[in-house]
């Protein structure tokens, strides 16, 4: 069974950005899809679909490794 989360990234403004954070994201073990609406200039939503729920500080990591940041908590 997959679990969805979403979270919200701040810093993204463009294609290039989508890139990295799905790379990192994709890196983490149990991912199986990442989903990104982006929003320039604002919080962009990053849905990640993995095999079992992920914890908040492993995310948090991938996306700081690509030069972003989670805005809140996961919804």
């Amino acid at each position: 069974m997959s679990t969805t989360t979403g979270y919200h990234v701040s810093g993204m403004t463009c294609a290039h950005c989508v890139k990295a954070v799905t790379e990192e994201l994709d890196r983490l073990d149990a991912v199986t899809n990442v989903d990104i609406d982006l929003v320039p200039g604002g919080d962009s939503r990053v849905r990640v679909t993995s095999s079992r729920p992920l914890p908040l500080e492993q995310v948090r990591h991938a996306v700081e490794e690509a030069g972003y940041s989670l805005s809140d908590p996961p919804t």
